[in-house]
């Protein structure tokens, strides 16, 4: 009785991202690993101390000379390495870019409110985009647009530094803080 439909393809597993015991063609590398005395060896001894210990010769570093290989069971290895991937990835903050909107006739108490914000996105590490948005008639008053964010930019001064001068895109003028690193 024959099949009809899709012919089935061998499952074939992808490589693996290193090599392992006979995979390694260098004549001589360097061994290390848990609980042995490591050095340099020919490919032969180094497989059978793999086989010896039970786990898998694993190249880590191949264009070291003679290229390094661990002695390691390659399934923990592996998940070992995504672990600590995953760590890193963890610990990576993303920072974010927080906006403040000011006009030209910001009152002084609107304009404390929004510096302690501002100050407080530095201070958690984020970028902090400042604008003064000019609507109608107000489009006349850019130099008070422009005192303004100098004298955000003056208070911020401890919290963030200031990436450019103030300039205009649009009916926007714009200006971005860097937090300080912190030490």
């Amino acid at each position: 009785m024959q099949r009809r439909g899709k012919p089935q393809i061998p499952n074939r597993s992808r490589e693996p991202e290193h090599k392992i015991n006979n995979m390694i063609k260098a004549p001589q590398v360097r061994v290390v690993g848990e609980n042995i005395e490591g050095g340099v060896m020919s490919i032969e001894d180094a497989r059978k101390l793999a086989e010896q210990l039970e786990v898998d010769l694993v190249e880590i570093s191949p264009n070291a000379e003679p290229p390094v290989c661990r002695l390691v069971d390659y399934n923990k290895f592996l998940y070992e390495r995504k672990k600590k991937e995953k760590e890193q990835k963890a610990k990576a903050k993303q920072s974010e870019v927080k906006e403040i909107r000011f006009t030209p006739n910001t009152d002084d108490h609107d304009f404390e409110f929004k510096l302690k914000h501002a100050q407080k996105f530095l201070q958690d590490g984020d970028k902090v985009k400042c604008f003064v948005q000019f609507k109608g008639r107000s489009i006349l008053f850019q130099d008070r647009g422009q005192l303004l964010l100098l004298k955000f930019a003056e208070k911020l001064a401890e919290f963030g530094s200031l990436e450019s001068m103030p300039k205009m895109e649009g009916r926007r003028m714009l200006a971005m803080f860097t937090p300080k690193k912190k030490k």
